[in-house]
């Protein structure tokens, strides 16, 4: 069968404007998301705060994707095998890290060596929520409130204790140490991989506090299993009204909120990075998702790429001061 020059020449056309559009396409990163799951990375165990929010996520943006969207716990070392992991991973749009303040902001300026510089390696996607952290007390403990903890404590161990963390050198590690000071108390951090595994040992009575997100302990709050007695912020938490602010209670410092949001590896197209930003910006505007975010302790609010970034960049500079004034000295 023969072609004629017409013919022969419109092929080439229309082969060529098919190039042109697959190419434009690879380079928006919108091929390779249709061929495979796309990875939300966490970098805690499963059954902690993180967790829960990933995969209450996660369900909600394979709807609006149109793709599955896999929760994958990368766990270690408070999210830097995680952040680790994102860098390394190839930028087309399978790959994305959800994490909150510690491994982007506060872990690289107490790491000598992370493996991953969070303002060049990394991109913003979006973010979706801040929150506070917070002390709590096991069922183990008489204590009530933060006077009474500092109390037993005294009482106890002549002013020693041990209170467990999620993770080293992180927000609440570096709040034991404040504490400490401020109430003069010989406080030890227990730093564990994780919330999941702290809270265990709470549960457990094989620690007598911890220190973490709200998320991480509102659900064993609320069934009595634990109390939390005070929490970081400027201000009360809706879902916590009855307790008080470290603020209100004379520790003062520590009233900047912290974040979640969403990554991608450096090098991800801006179309691909809007298109998982709409995503989650539709995701946020379902009421059963803000009522379950809220439930864990979260306040929900949308931040797109530039507001994150912005966010990030402030918070990281709130935390230079901060550790500088501790006296920390990178490990």
């Amino acid at each position: 069968m023969g072609f004629s020059s017409q013919g022969w020449g419109g092929t080439l056309r229309r082969v060529g404007v098919l190039a042109v559009s697959v190419a434009a396409l690879l380079a928006a990163g919108l091929v390779q998301a249709q061929s495979g799951p796309v990875r939300l990375m966490v970098g805690f165990p499963p059954g902690g705060g993180t967790d829960a929010i990933a995969r209450t996520l996660a369900d909600k943006l394979k709807d609006q994707l149109g793709m599955p969207v896999v929760v994958e716990n990368k766990a270690g070392a408070g999210g830097q095998l995680a952040a680790q992991a994102l860098k390394a991973a190839a930028p087309d749009g399978l790959t994305l890290f959800l994490s909150h303040d510690h491994t982007i902001s506060i872990l690289p300026q107490v790491v000598k060596n992370p493996g991953y510089d969070s303002a060049k390696d990394f991109v913003p996607v979006a973010g979706f929520a801040t929150f506070v952290n917070a002390l709590a007390v096991s069922g183990g403990t008489p204590a009530k409130s933060v006077n009474d903890y500092v109390a037993w404590v005294k009482a106890q161990g002549a002013g020693k204790g041990t209170v467990g963390v999620p993770a080293p050198a992180s927000t609440p590690e570096f709040l034991v140490k404040v504490i400490g000071q401020k109430y003069r108390l010989d406080l030890q951090s227990a730093p564990y991989r994780g919330s999941a595994p702290m809270m265990a040992d709470m549960l457990g009575n094989q620690i007598a506090a911890g220190t973490g997100s709200v998320p991480d302990f509102i659900e064993n709050h609320k069934a009595g299993k634990i109390r939390v007695v005070a929490v970081l912020g400027g201000a009360r938490q809706a879902i916590l009204p009855d307790v008080p602010t470290f603020a209100e209670l004379g520790l003062a410092g520590f009233e900047d909120l912290p974040y979640y949001g969403i990554f991608a590896p450096a090098g991800t197209p801006k179309a691909t990075v809007d298109k998982f930003s709409d995503a989650l910006a539709k995701v946020l505007t379902q009421p059963d998702v803000k009522e379950r975010l809220t439930a864990m302790g979260l306040t929900v609010g949308f931040m797109d790429q530039a507001t994150l970034a912005k966010r990030e960049q402030a918070y990281t500079k709130v935390w230079a001061k901060l550790i500088k004034d501790s006296g920390f000295v990178a490990q």
